[in-house]
């Protein structure tokens, strides 16, 4: 086992509980756009505009959620089991969902108990950890994410070419939400320790008089735009605008094993990743990342427009995701705890978390506009998206000289 990093027990079952919360996320997160366009009959733009309305909501929960895990009352234990109840409501709310005003209904809720939830789950293992330790156990909650979401997409794929139905994978969802509930009713214990003196509403405007965060922020939404392409653009580029051997775009059974090869890929690269470039600075790590994220995009854009081997050319942009996603996910988290006053951890994550909202606000309305165009302009929107890169590189530059020049800025 000395493999794995040592960590205090409450992270691990953290992690195990978020585990399960994301086989339920899993069955619904990739297919969804699927269902929604090609089933229940709405646009790709009205798909996209309902995937993004969460982020209304979203912005709400996740004020909400950095708020609460720093009060007393509150806490993180009270915050995580108020968005799991909540998460579980929505999940059967998108199953009975038959038109754009209920599949919006649906999307808000989701939107308003995944933004509660960020905060307080980020908070509760910076509390569990030291700042040398944080780069692992982010890494540790977030494999646990992947492998979660990667054993829901395989067997949402076994259910959907065994039956169908795909309404049955937002019901598994739900009741994936309920177990995540009891684990952190009879296992989490509340981990804040230190309440702050001041008014939570003005740990809010520290936060945001902070030049670090703010500036962060700005790169920050630019990469959550980035993610939330995989989930809600990307599989229906590859189902509706591919043309294999002639024919219209990949199976579902292709992209669903695409999905499970890359989370398998983010699961096995997580932990050793995270160790091998903790040598460099937060900053530097994301750089990395962004990297790959030119890399990926660029492989989608041919992938589209090659006329063979188009599998290969879709495995090599899965890999490129992955490796994007891992050096991603536990630098920016451990970044912003950086920054964070220690009684003010749940209002800085939410800052952090409301650049989850901004991305899937912007992410699936461009995206979903650009696969109802044309196929070049549905192919160039790649391209588009490596050239915002560059852009987003030169944000962590200036970051990382202020931070390496002025640590406490």
């Amino acid at each position: 086992m000395g493999f794995l990093p040592r960590l205090q027990p409450q992270v691990w079952l953290l992690a195990f509980g978020r585990l399960l919360s994301q086989v339920g996320t899993g069955f619904t997160l990739f297919y969804a756009p699927i269902f929604f366009v090609n089933q229940v009959g709405l646009s790709a733009t009205a798909v996209g505009v309902g995937i993004g309305s969460a982020s209304i909501s979203g912005v709400v929960g996740r004020a909400l959620g950095g708020t609460f895990a720093d009060s007393k009352f509150w806490g993180r234990r009270r915050t995580l089991l108020l968005s799991a109840l909540i998460s579980a409501i929505a999940s059967f709310a998108l199953a009975i969902a038959y038109n754009f005003p209920t599949f919006v209904i649906g999307n808000l809720l989701m939107g308003l108990g995944t933004g509660i939830y960020w905060p307080a789950t980020e908070a509760t293992v910076a509390d569990l950890t030291t700042s040398e330790q944080r780069n692992e156990a982010y890494s540790i909650t977030r494999l646990s994410d992947a492998l979660g979401l990667g054993i829901g997409v395989v067997l949402g794929g076994l259910l959907i070419s065994t039956t169908g139905s795909y309404r049955a994978l937002f019901v598994i969802d739900g009741v994936s939400f309920f177990v995540f509930f009891g684990v952190i009713y009879f296992l989490i214990k509340e981990t804040n320790r230190s309440i702050s003196s001041q008014s939570q509403w003005s740990g809010w405007n520290t936060a945001f008089r902070d030049r670090r965060l703010m500036i962060f922020v700005i790169v920050n939404t630019m990469f959550t735009t980035y993610i939330v392409q995989i989930d809600s653009t990307l599989p229906l580029y590859l189902t509706n605008f591919v043309r294999v051997a002639g024919e219209k775009g990949f199976e579902p059974t292709t992209i669903s094993a695409l999905y499970t090869g890359y989370l398998t890929l983010s699961v096995l690269a997580q932990l050793p990743i995270a160790r091998s470039l903790n040598r460099f600075s937060r900053a530097q790590v994301l750089m990395i990342s962004a990297g790959f994220w030119a890399i990926a995009f660029s492989l989608v854009w041919i992938t589209g427009t090659v006329q063979q081997m188009h599998l290969g050319w879709a495995i090599a942009t899965f890999t490129m995701l992955a490796f994007a996603i891992v050096t991603y996910m536990p630098s920016a988290s451990s970044l912003v705890m950086d920054f964070a006053p220690e009684s003010l951890r749940g209002v800085y994550l939410a800052v952090n978390s409301q650049c989850w909202a901004l991305g899937y606000f912007i992410g699936p309305p461009i995206g979903g506009w650009a696969l109802d165009q044309t196929r070049s302009i549905a192919s160039g929107y790649w391209l588009v998206l490596v050239a915002t890169v560059a852009i987003a590189v030169l944000i962590l530059r200036v970051l990382d000289k202020m931070v390496s020049h002025n640590p406490s800025a």
